[in-house]
């Protein structure tokens, strides 16, 4: 299970999480009278979108939050995108945090509800897209004794 919070507040727990992963273009670099090997110069990070699943909940935090990104929330912010920090943690069944991490400048770009179907008996889901500028390993805290 993962817990999905955003500048401290949670947004919420959610089953999966994709796209934690970073990729980095390599740049070569021939130089003259080196036939053995091209140098390799690490280039530009790419930060893929993060995207998380989860059955319904009941808060309203997800929509609090989505709604600075549009609408009359985006216009109070003066047609700016509010950037926020984000973190998403890893917990147990029984609710001990085992690792975290840390993402910077998220904002949310997609929200996707759950389909309705008569006669199914399938967990609703949702799914929300965040784009952000990069993450970083956080410290979590040990459980009380």
């Amino acid at each position: 299970m993962f817990i999905f919070e955003v500048d401290g507040v949670e947004i919420g727990t959610f089953r999966e999480v994709r796209g934690l992963e970073l990729t980095v273009d390599v740049e070569t670099y021939t130089e003259g009278g080196q036939n053995q090997y091209v140098h390799k110069l690490p280039g530009t990070l790419h930060w893929p979108n993060l995207v998380f699943s989860r059955g319904m909940v009941e808060s309203d935090a997800l929509f609090t939050w989505v709604s600075n990104s549009a609408g009359e929330g985006f216009a109070a912010h003066g047609n700016k995108v509010t950037r926020s920090t984000g973190a998403v943690t890893a917990v147990t069944s029984e609710g001990t945090r085992l690792r975290a991490w840390e993402f910077d400048q998220v904002f949310a770009v997609r929200w996707t509800g759950p389909e309705f179907r008569v006669g199914s008996n399938e967990q609703l889901v949702e799914e929300l897209e965040v784009a952000h500028n990069g993450f970083r390993a956080k410290t979590t805290k040990a459980p009380a004794p």
